[in-house]
């Protein structure tokens, strides 16, 4: 039996800034292409049996750089639609909206490129791509590549737990996670490990 080998993608200016990036596409930086370059080695250790990329140029861009150049894309790994929070910081939000927090309390609409999505739409995805990817873990591991909000929610799925659970497991650009089982039950069996000790 496999793992699910959870990669998020390398730095980009808006996630160093702290800007919510959903579906803008925003490019890495060279810290960004440096960083996913280096859990290679990790990924290349593994038995890759499949593996899909939401298809943001950033997630394609970390897939190739950790040498899963033939990723599919997926439309259900795309981050969470921000939607009129698009591009703001929590900062920003938080001037407009004193205490706001995203697991709680959501996002507005936005316009037609970013019409917004529940926290339950996106446990709704999350748990679309564990059904496709469950069988194939049976002849190996599988690898994600994706953006953080998202595979927090993913990761919660797993476990059989609210997507708001998603909250608890903070999730760096540029790392390796993986989710595997102990004794038949879904479990966390590395977390947000970081370039140079993934693996």
């Amino acid at each position: 039996m496999g793992e699910l080998l959870l990669i998020r993608h390398g730095e980009t200016e808006w996630s160093r800034s702290g800007q919510h990036t959903g579906r803008t596409d925003v490019a890495l930086t060279e810290a960004g292409i440096a960083s996913a370059a280096v859990l290679a080695p990790a990924v290349d250790r593994r038995h890759v049996v499949a593996a899909f990329t939401s298809p943001a140029g950033r997630a394609i861009r970390t897939a190739q750089l950790i040498g899963l150049p033939a990723a599919v894309a997926d439309p259900d790994l795309q981050e969470w639609d921000y939607g009129g929070y698009e591009g703001r910081t929590t900062e920003q939000i938080r001037a407009e909206m004193p205490g706001w927090y995203l697991w709680r309390d959501g996002v507005p609409p936005g316009d037609a490129q970013h019409p917004g999505e529940t926290l339950q739409q996106v446990g709704a995805r999350a748990d679309a791509v564990l059904s496709r990817v469950r069988p194939l873990i049976a002849e190996g591991d599988v690898a994600l590549i994706g953006h953080g909000h998202l595979l927090r929610v993913l990761t919660a799925r797993w476990l059989g737990l609210e997507p708001a659970a998603g909250r608890f497991f903070r999730l760096d650009t540029g790392t390796l996670s993986t989710l595997g089982w102990e004794h038949e039950e879904p479990v966390i069996t590395s977390w947000n490990t970081p370039p140079g000790t993934a693996g």
